[in-house]
Parts: structure tokens; sequence; C-alpha cells
């Protein structure tokens, strides 16, 4: 997010009504709601941890204890058993 000076940005009139509720601020103009990315879709996060996540699922059913799943991806063992069922019942789901 970048800074931009609204006397450059806005039309005067626009600007004069703004300057009526706040002057000399900062202010967070948030995009519409149409225009927002989901969590995860701009920065690669979200397919890294879906990626992750059918992996811990798929070592986990050919055998992988819960220990070494731990171990090798540094989660607490409520995560491994969360994406364990999570996974599960997403596969089970599916036609």
């Amino acid at each position: 997010m970048s800074y931009k000076n609204g006397k450059e940005l806005l039309p005067e009139r626009l600007l004069k009504e703004i300057q009526r509720y706040i002057q000399g601020e900062l202010i967070y103009i948030p995009k519409e709601e149409n225009v927002r990315k989901a969590w995860g879709t701009g920065t690669g996060t979200r397919d890294y941890m879906t990626k992750r996540n059918n992996e811990i699922y798929t070592k986990y059913k050919d055998g992988a204890d819960i220990d070494y799943l731990m171990a090798t991806y540094n989660l607490c063992e409520d995560s491994i058993i969360k994406i364990v069922k999570n996974k599960g019942k997403e596969i089970k789901t599916m036609p």
C-alpha cells in the first residue's frame, strides 16, 4: 500500500468534502468487495498451503505417523490432525 496525496489525486470539490470530516491525517480507502482477492491468491500462499496439506494427507494415508509429520512440516499435533481430518472429508464428499 502506498501513500497518495489527495490534493494531487482528487477533484477539488471532493477534497473539500473529505476535509470536512478529516484533515491532515491518513485514511484507508478499501477496495470494492468485487475487486478484492481471496486470501493467499496474490502471494501464492493459498497454493502453497493446499499443496502442503495434500502432501501431509497423502503421507499419513501411506502410513506416516503424526510425530513424523509434525517434525517434517514443523506443525503441532492439532494442526496435523485437523489437516488429515479436513482432507479426508474433502475426498469423501467429492463425487
